[in-house]
């Protein structure tokens, strides 16, 4: 038998087993130590507040932009004539406009072509030697 199981009534069977449990609690103490110290050093910064509300500044400016973009007139390029309506007003004339299909879509086209259009690059200049 061992000799903590024939001395009940103490706390402490021996000094060994007083060693024994403060190198466990040691261990587990320095384990804790240093999984804090590896958690502190592997943490990769947070974002700072600065940049979102940079971030939310933008997305403000830009919404904002595009809020207007939809709900007024503007030329979206004036060398063209290609205008930018609300979208009621361009509701109301593709519904007037699409009444008659056929004339509907080739004004289409031609509003395309129109747009997209790509003059021709200009002459090259004849080389002195020709």
């Amino acid at each position: 038998m061992n000799s903590c199981e024939s001395q009940q009534d103490e706390k402490c069977c021996s000094s060994t087993c007083c060693s024994k449990l403060v190198a466990v609690v040691g261990a587990l103490l320095i384990f804790a130590a240093l999984v804090w110290a590896a958690k502190k050093y592997t943490t990769p910064p947070v974002i700072g507040a600065e940049r979102a509300a940079e971030r939310a500044k933008a997305r403000a400016e830009l919404t904002a932009a595009e809020a207007e973009a939809l709900d007024t007139v503007g030329y979206i390029d004036s060398a063209k004539g290609i205008v930018r309506l609300p979208i009621t007003a361009a509701l109301a004339v593709a519904e007037k406009q699409w009444q008659d299909p056929a004339r509907a879509r080739a004004e289409l086209i031609a509003r395309v072509e129109k747009a997209n259009f790509v003059p021709p690059p200009p002459p090259s200049t004849p080389s002195p030697l020709e």
